[in-house]
């Protein structure tokens, strides 16, 4: 796959311009010149980034929230996430909203992949990491930010996610590292890094 040519799929951007900037997202729209020469306009959102953590309990359950989402008006169920600070690395993001939001420090720690949330209309990328070894400190919850931790075994969670009491999308994805996990079909590569103090 690394050999095709892509060049007949490329847009080359000839303007920008940025319609709207707020403390957490921008959108942006782009005029481009498609592959046959025409022009077209492509509007997105810039996202920071952000991380989604999996957090393995010793029981072999894994720990995820409950939170009220606005957009949606829905309380949803999924994993521990947070956007990116600016020029912050995501490791050391996941171990900070790990914290924050559930309260736990993990010693260990392995980095599954990358999620491009919404290729069509924004520049988001969620980095996926996996904590074990978890010690219970207390949460540190931003003043606006209300939400419940849960334990769930696994199976439990792939259930909730075919029956669609789970839509989040970047825990489904989670979802499907955890199945291939479970089943051994795939490996993580875990690391020793020191607990976070955030």
């Amino acid at each position: 796959m690394s050999d095709t040519n892509d060049d007949h799929l490329i847009e080359v951007p000839i303007d920008s311009q940025e319609l709207f900037e707020g403390k957490f997202l921008k959108a942006r729209k782009d005029t481009v010149r498609l592959p046959n020469g025409e022009h077209a306009e492509r509007e997105y959102i810039v996202h920071p980034g952000a991380v989604v953590v999996i957090p393995f309990l010793e029981d072999g359950k894994v720990l995820l929230e409950r939170q009220y989402r606005h957009p949606i008006g829905r309380v949803m169920m999924e994993f521990p996430a947070g956007k990116l600070d600016p020029g912050e690395d995501p490791l050391v993001c996941a171990q900070r909203e790990l914290l924050e939001e559930t309260g736990y420090n993990a010693t260990e720690w392995a980095k599954a992949g990358a999620l491009h949330l919404a290729i069509s209309y924004s520049t988001e990328i969620i980095h996926i990491y996996f904590a074990r070894s978890l010690v219970y400190t207390r949460r540190q919850l931003d003043k606006d930010e209300f939400l419940d931790t849960c334990e769930m075994p696994i199976d439990d969670l792939l259930e909730a996610c075919r029956t669609g009491k789970v839509t989040d999308a970047k825990t489904l994805s989670c979802a499907l590292w955890l199945q291939n996990i479970a089943a051994g079909a795939w490996n993580l590569d875990w690391q020793r890094h020191s607990a976070s103090t955030a």
